[in-house]
């Protein structure tokens, strides 16, 4: 009877230990855009494309506008700035590049603080090496360099 109570307390702290260790990210599988969705986006609805916003060190991508790295407040606050008379369901894709998405520093705090300015039809492009790798090596349309 002992046996069985180790083996469950030590099964649920294993559980809370694996439950503790996962983060929550602000965005859910359905905001996340892959670079080739977004490509053939652009390909399709010229006229209509979503605001593409920059929260990493560059605005790579064509038509994007560069807001500077979400980590930094700062920025974050250009952000609002630059967002903050839009309707709450305008379609805004952000991205940053500069690493892959899971260790990203930028687009976590540039994400929440369009969710807690109530935006309701907003994604995140889902960069899963960097901007080189999964943007520019592909092919896909870039701004042009200063």
């Amino acid at each position: 009877m002992k046996n069985n109570q180790t083996v469950v307390l030590v099964c649920f702290l294993i559980l809370m230990v694996i439950y503790g260790f996962q983060t929550k990210e602000p965005w859910t599988a359905d905001q996340l855009v892959s670079p080739y969705d977004l490509n053939e986006q652009m390909a399709v609805q010229k006229d209509s494309l979503p605001l593409l916003l920059s929260v990493g060190p560059a605005a790579v991508i064509k038509g994007s506008v560069d807001i500077g790295p979400g980590q930094e407040e700062a920025n974050i606050d250009k952000l609002i700035k630059r967002v903050e008379k839009l309707d709450k369901g305008q379609a805004i894709i952000i991205y940053c590049g500069c690493c892959p998405l899971q260790k990203c520093p930028n687009v976590r705090p540039a994400f929440k603080a369009l969710n807690d300015h109530g935006f309701q039809n907003h994604k995140l492009l889902a960069i899963l090496n960097n901007i080189k790798t999964d943007w520019i090596d592909k092919g896909y349309p870039v701004n042009p360099q200063d």
